[in-house]
């Protein structure tokens, strides 16, 4: 059966999966730089042929997956109605999805088609509404809700997220968009099933029970 997954989403040691003052040039925001150099580094370790604990995991969000669910700070760092249609994500003319991503926002957009087969949906639903979507979409594979923060508790909240995959690194925030804010009641229902650590992270599997 087809599920619901949070993959790859990376955590500060103190919880945070951005920082402060996210914009143009610091997309992840203040007081989190290096967040993700575990992922750069296990990418090109994986392209290279060698193996261990970051290449051998940090391609499985890629692994059948049919549709992808973000929110509008992920999206992009246009805040409030948009201006104009010219930000098409920050990911190029070819995004690295090739499938419909659901991209939830208050301020709804036309569909945009993009190379390689990504199309962004601007959305104002709900949560049921747009993952009844994206599974119509994934056409029987997983679903991502890659994040923001904000997104994935929203999710988490009603119940939809059937696993975490979360990669948490030696790094301090101190603020900013905190993962498991305002969701204790939706944690009692899972349960962590696989903690493994390498020199640089953490990586952590959350399975519902």
């Amino acid at each position: 059966m087809a599920k619901v997954r949070v993959h790859n989403y990376t955590i500060t040691l103190d919880g945070f999966g951005a920082g402060v003052n996210q914009r143009l040039d610091a997309p992840f925001g203040d007081g989190v730089e290096g967040l993700h150099d575990w992922m750069f580094a296990a990418q090109e370790d994986k392209a290279a042929g060698r193996t261990g604990i970051g290449p051998d995991r940090v391609g499985r969000w890629e692994e059948g997956i049919g549709a992808t669910i973000m929110g509008r700070n992920m999206f992009g760092p246009v805040r409030g109605p948009w201006q104009d249609e010219s930000w098409k994500g920050w990911w190029g003319d070819n995004p690295p999805y090739h499938h419909d991503v659901f991209v939830h926002t208050h301020h709804p957009r036309d569909p945009i088609v993009m190379e390689g087969g990504t199309t962004f949906h601007l959305t104002d639903e709900p949560v049921e509404t747009v993952l009844d979507r994206a599974f119509k979409a994934a056409d029987g594979q997983d679903v991502i809700v890659a994040g923001g923060a904000a997104t994935i508790q929203q999710y988490l909240r009603a119940g939809l997220i059937d696993e975490l995959y979360l990669v948490q690194v030696p790094l301090l925030a101190g603020a900013g968009e905190r993962l498991f804010d305002n969701v204790a009641d939706a944690l009692i229902n899972y349960q962590v099933t696989e903690m493994v650590s390498s020199p640089t992270a953490t990586h952590i599997t959350l399975r519902r029970r």
